[in-house]
């Protein structure tokens, strides 16, 4: 089966998840490409719903993202909230005058009774990406932050608010229980021939999605190849939290601890290729170049693994 032929899932959240979606774009044909997208980050604000993983990938599928940050809308204007802070509120969380647009009209149609899934693939259209973009889950689910400074705090006020620097005891996924992925989600892995898991953070960005026991029962059910990319590069986070999460979690930060959290779930694993190959009992495993800074390396890094997933038929 040639590269572009293959029905490929992705599962992601945050920058590194958009970034591996971009590529993996630039290379498939639009009907062959779902992206599964995190919501456990997903909270209110100012009565608006933001989904912060669902518009990060959609802004950078679309061409709108700021390439300085990898999230949020180039060349955002703040007048709405300087006018906010001109009233004397606390503007931790940011939101662009061109971003709140977005958030206006998810809570306007989510007040009218539309699914996430069908707000979503609605914005998607308007924005110009062709790709399938579905929210993990229609059902809130709202990850939660113990901390040993703060207590327990919503993800965003852990994340943003105090820039993910108290001390995480433990974490959990609210609602993920009684959460039920949508049809399309469940549809998307029936019919996959690869599953790639990006390299976010696993337990931020991936643990809200795999605490939904219907989804985790389809991945594991799924019988197409099921590949995780390692966020962990020479013991460090190429963004984010993940490498000081896992410490504090008392997981050592490298790709062996990254494939041993997914476990069962996992056929195969790319690591990358600074760091030496992890021991992995029955999971196929591959050094690659997995930092994209450029959008050539996006693409190179989705070709090579797709290509070598390709290779395992041949290998038989």
């Amino acid at each position: 089966m040639a590269i572009t032929t293959q029905r490929v899932v992705v599962l992601v959240g945050g920058v590194g998840g958009a970034k591996l979606a971009l590529g993996l774009q630039g290379l498939l044909p639009a009907e062959n490409l779902t992206v599964i997208v995190n919501t456990g980050d997903d909270f209110w604000h100012y009565g608006l719903r933001v989904c912060p993983d669902i518009d990060t990938v959609l802004y950078t599928l679309s061409g709108r993202v700021n390439q300085a940050w990898g999230w949020g809308i180039a060349d955002d204007t703040t007048i709405t909230l300087d006018a906010l802070r001109a009233y004397g509120e606390d503007t931790w969380f940011r939101l662009g005058d061109r971003d709140i647009a977005t958030h206006l009209l998810r809570t306007d149609r989510l007040r009218a009774g539309n699914t996430l899934t069908a707000i979503t693939a609605h914005l998607a259209k308007q924005m110009g990406v062709a790709v399938r973009v579905l929210p993990m889950s229609d059902t809130f689910v709202e990850t939660k932050v113990l901390t040993a400074t703060h207590g327990e705090l919503s993800f965003q006020e852990y994340f943003v608010r105090h820039r993910w620097q108290p001390p995480v005891v433990s974490l959990r996924y609210e609602g993920a229980e009684h959460a039920q992925p949508s049809a399309a989600v469940l549809e998307a892995l029936a019919a996959a021939d690869v599953v790639l898991i990006a390299p976010s953070n696993p337990w931020l960005s991936l643990a809200p999605m795999l605490a939904i026991p219907t989804l985790r029962e389809a991945l594991q059910a799924c019988a197409a190849p099921k590949v995780a990319i390692t966020p962990i590069v020479a013991g460090q986070a190429i963004k984010g939290p993940a490498a000081k999460l896992m410490q504090e979690l008392g997981w050592t930060p490298s790709p062996q601890s990254v494939a041993a959290y997914y476990g069962a779930l996992l056929n195969g694993f790319v690591y990358d290729q600074r760091d030496s190959m992890p021991n992995l009992d029955g999971v196929r495993t591959i050094g690659f170049d997995t930092i994209m800074i450029t959008y050539k390396d996006k693409l190179r890094l989705a070709a090579d693994v797709l290509a070598w997933v390709q290779s395992w038929e041949v290998s038989k």
